[in-house]
Parts: C-alpha cells; sequence; structure tokens
C-alpha cells in the first residue's frame, strides 16, 4: 500500500484538475442549452492546470514563513510512550569572539 500523499500535493493536483472540471461542466451546461460545441482543448487545459499549480508554487516560496534563522528541535519520546513533537525555537544569538 503506498503512503498518503501530503496535503501540499493534493492542493496541487486539484489546481491542476480545476481547468478540466470547469470545462466539462462548461460543456455539459452548454450542451443542455443547445449550444454546438467544439473540441476539447486538451493543449489549453494542460497548460492552464500547470499554470495555476507553478502560481500555487510561487506564492508558498513568497508567503512561507521564513525559518532559516531557527533551531529545529526534534521530536522527542517521553518515558509515558507519548511524543512530543518537533518544532523551530528561535536560535540563540551568535557570540562573537573578540578580537584581541
Amino acid at each position: 500500500m503506498a503512503p498518503p500523499l501530503p496535503e501540499s500535493a493534493l492542493i496541487r493536483l486539484a489546481l491542476v484538475a480545476a481547468p478540466f472540471v470547469v470545462w466539462f461542466l462548461w460543456r455539459a451546461w452548454a450542451r443542455r442549452t443547445g449550444r454546438e460545441m467544439g473540441a476539447t482543448p486538451w493543449p489549453w487545459l494542460f497548460a492552464a492546470g500547470a499554470a495555476l499549480a507553478g502560481l500555487s508554487l510561487i506564492a508558498t516560496a513568497l508567503f512561507h514563513p521564513d525559518n532559516r534563522r531557527e533551531t529545529y528541535v526534534p521530536a522527542q519520546a517521553a518515558s509515558d510512550g507519548s511524543v512530543r513533537e518537533g518544532y523551530f525555537a528561535s536560535a540563540p544569538a551568535s557570540r562573537k569572539t573578540p578580537p584581541k
């Protein structure tokens, strides 16, 4: 059995699928109202899905909190069997050696 996908991957898959869902819903509505439909624009749908996923990656990079100056404290197992989750702690101020 494969491990489940992380939430961010599911969001990206939903963004890639969104143009297809919108197109097919619109096409179904248009056919019911008697409109003639052309061929499905597969390249445009794939390009729109890729653009949405790409924009979401850019937005993630821009708006995700920065933790480069923090220290990661890993998860720890306690003696009673519980697990404390890992977290980021503020890094201590670096001590510079005074010049001699």
